[in-house]
C-alpha cells in the first residue's frame, strides 16, 4: 500500500502539467506508463509493461482516437510462453473536465470487432462521450487482437458453393486446420473468462478506478463474466439482449427462432384487413415448403442477378427465414417473401436474408473465435440443456454446431463460470420482445439471478438490440450518468412501450382498399 501511494502521488503530480486538450495524447501516454509502473511495483513486476499508445483514426469515427495494445499471455497458465497483443481504442471524452469512469464496450457475435464498429458505438453513446471516455477492446481472436478469421466469402460467390451445409462444414474444417498452423493458433485459449481478464488489464493500464460496462448480445455474457470476476471494478452495467453463460446457444436458437416466427404468423393472422387478406395461407404454405425439401430450384443471385441452380435443404431455408427476424423492419417483408417462396419464387427470401449484411464487412464475425467460444462453452452442454427444440427448427442448428465442434479444440471453463451472481451495482437488462436470438425469457431469468439491483426492461415489438432505439439511448445515458445508485434505478424506461410492430410489407402497386387495408 505504501508503494502504491508513492506512485499515485507521482502520477497525480505529473498529470497536473498535462491537462490541456492539445496534450490529451501525451496525458494518456503518461498516465498509462505511470499507472503500469505502480501496478508492476505492487505486484512484484508481474504486470505487463506499459502499453503502446498513439493517435489513430478509426472507421466511421470522425475524431482522432487513441489506440493502444497490451501484450498478454496466450495461455494464462504459461505466462512465459506465447504472447498475443490485445488492441483497444479510446474515444476521448470531449469535455476537459471528464469523469474518471469510462464506458467499456463488449461487442457481440461472438466474433465481432469492437474497434471496427467504432462509428456505430460512438453514435450510440454520443451523449456519454461528452464526459466519459469510450473504450473499445478487440477481444482476443477478433479484429486486431490475434484474429481468428476464416477466408472471406465474396458477396458475389455462387450460392451453390456457399449455402450448401456440406460445403459450409468443409470450409470451416479447412479454416480450423489453417488457424491451428498460426503462431497464435492454440484455439483452446479464446474463451470468455480469459478475454475479460484481458479487459481488466486494459482497465488497469488506463488507471480507471471504476468502469461502466455496456454489452450487446454475446457481449452481455462477457459483461456478466467481468462482473463476476471483478465486481469491485464495476460502477454500472447495461446488458442488451442477454446471452447468459448457461445458455447453450445452438439449442436456444431453435426454440427462440420458432417463437419469433410463430409470433410473426399470429400478427399476420390478426391483421385481417392487411396481412391476413394478402396471405391467407401463410402458415400452411410455410409448412408445405418445408415438407417439400430438399428441392432443386433456380433463383437469381441477390447481388449479381444471375440465375443459379441451387439445392435448397431444410437447414438453408430455416436460416433464410430466421435472418430477417432480427430486425422487425425486415421481418415485415417476411410474409410476402414466404408466400412467394411457397409459390416457387425464392428471390425475395434470398434477398431479404442478405439485407442485414448490407455488403459491409465491419460487423463480420471472426469465425474461428466464434467457434472457439461456442465449442468450449455451449456445445458440451447441449444434451443437458433445458431448451426443447422448436417444432420446425428442430435440432438443425444444434446438429450443425456439433458437427463443427467435433474436431474443434476445447478449452477449460473455470469453476463458477455458468453461475450468474448477484449484481453488486445497478444493472439495466434490456430485451426485445420480437428477438429470435435473445428474447425476454433470458433477460427475465438473468434479472432474477442478479437480484435487487437489476432491472429488466422489455420493448415488446423490438428485435435483437434495444439500446439503439432513439428514446432508449436517452435511458442508457441517464442510467449511466446518474450520480447515485438510487437515481440510476429510478430512471424512467417506458418510452418505447408504445412502439408498434411494423405493418406487413405491401409490394408497390398493390391495390389499397376503401378501408385503408391492402387486400
Amino acid at each position: 500500500a505504501k508503494v502504491f501511494r508513492h506512485w499515485r502521488g507521482r502520477c497525480a503530480a505529473g498529470a497536473a502539467a498535462l491537462t490541456t486538450m492539445p496534450r490529451m495524447v501525451a496525458l494518456n501516454k503518461f498516465l498509462a506508463a505511470c499507472w503500469a509502473g505502480a501496478l508492476a511495483a505492487c505486484a512484484g513486476g508481474a504486470v505487463v509493461a506499459a502499453p503502446a499508445l498513439e493517435p489513430c483514426w478509426l472507421p466511421g469515427y470522425g475524431h482522432q482516437a487513441i489506440c493502444g495494445r497490451l501484450s498478454r499471455a496466450l495461455d494464462p497458465a504459461a505466462p512465459q510462453g506465447r504472447s498475443i497483443d490485445i488492441h483497444y481504442a479510446v474515444l476521448p471524452a470531449l469535455a476537459r473536465n471528464k469523469h474518471p469512469d469510462p464506458v467499456f464496450v463488449f461487442a457481440g457475435g461472438p466474433g465481432q470487432s469492437a474497434i471496427d464498429l467504432a462509428g456505430s458505438w460512438s453514435r450510440l453513446l454520443v451523449r456519454l462521450g461528452n464526459r466519459r471516455d469510450i473504450v473499445l477492446i478487440d477481444q482476443r481472436g477478433t479484429g486486431r487482437s490475434a484474429k481468428l478469421a476464416c477466408p472471406d466469402i465474396a458477396p458475389t460467390a455462387a450460392m451453390a458453393d456457399t449455402l450448401a451445409p456440406a460445403a459450409q462444414l468443409k470450409r470451416i474444417e479447412a479454416c480450423r486446420v489453417s488457424l491451428e498452423a498460426l503462431p497464435h493458433g492454440d484455439l483452446r485459449h479464446y474463451g470468455t473468462a480469459v478475454a475479460v481478464q484481458d479487459a481488466e488489464a486494459v482497465r488497469l493500464s488506463l488507471g480507471a478506478p471504476l468502469i461502466n460496462l455496456v454489452g450487446g448480445s454475446y457481449g452481455t455474457r462477457a459483461a456478466l463474466e467481468y462482473q463476476r470476476q471483478f465486481p469491485k471494478a464495476v460502477r454500472r452495467v447495461v446488458l442488451d439482449g442477454v446471452a447468459p453463460p448457461d445458455m447453450a446457444l445452438p439449442a436456444a436458437f431453435s426454440l427462440d427462432s420458432q417463437a419469433a416466427l410463430e409470433a410473426l404468423f399470429r400478427a399476420c393472422e390478426a391483421d385481417t384487413r392487411g396481412c391476413a387478406s394478402r396471405h391467407p395461407k401463410l402458415r400452411q404454405g410455410w409448412r408445405e415448403l418445408l415438407a417439400g425439401l430438399p428441392r432443386q430450384v433456380t433463383v437469381a443471385h441477390p447481388l449479381t442477378g444471375v440465375a443459379e441452380s441451387v439445392l435448397l435443404e431444410r437447414e438453408t431455408v430455416l436460416g433464410l427465414a430466421r435472418a430477417p427476424l432480427y430486425a422487425p423492419a425486415l421481418a415485415a417483408a417476411l410474409p410476402q417473401a414466404l408466400s412467394e417462396a411457397a409459390s416457387g419464387r425464392f428471390e425475395a427470401l434470398f434477398g431479404l436474408a442478405s439485407a442485414l449484411q448490407g455488403g459491409a464487412r465491419a460487423g463480420a464475425l471472426a469465425e474461428g473465435m466464434h467457434y472457439a467460444v461456442i465449442c468450449t462453452e455451449d456445445v458440451p452442454r447441449l444434451r443437458a440443456g433445458a431448451d426443447a427444440p422448436g417444432s420446425e427448427f428442430g435440432n438443425v442448428f444444434a446438429g450443425r454446431y456439433e458437427r463443427i465442434c467435433a474436431n474443434w479444440p476445447r478449452g477449460e471453463v473455470p469453476a463458477g463460470f455458468y453461475e450468474v451472481v448477484a449484481a453488486p451495482v445497478p444493472t439495466l437488462v434490456l430485451s426485445g420482445g420480437a428477438d429470435p436470438a435473445t428474447p425476454p425469457r433470458h433477460g427475465e431469468r438473468v434479472s432474477r439471478a442478479l437480484g435487487a439491483k437489476a432491472r429488466h426492461v422489455v420493448v415488446r415489438e423490438a428485435g435483437h438490440g434495444v439500446m439503439g432505439l432513439p428514446c432508449m439511448r436517452d435511458v442508457l445515458y441517464r442510467f449511466i450518468a446518474a450520480q447515485t445508485e438510487a437515481e440510476a434505478q429510478q430512471v424512467p424506461a417506458d418510452c418505447a412501450e408504445a412502439l408498434p410492430r411494423p405493418g406487413a410489407y405491401v409490394p408497390p402497386g398493390a391495390r389499397v382498399s376503401a378501408t385503408g387495408g391492402r387486400p
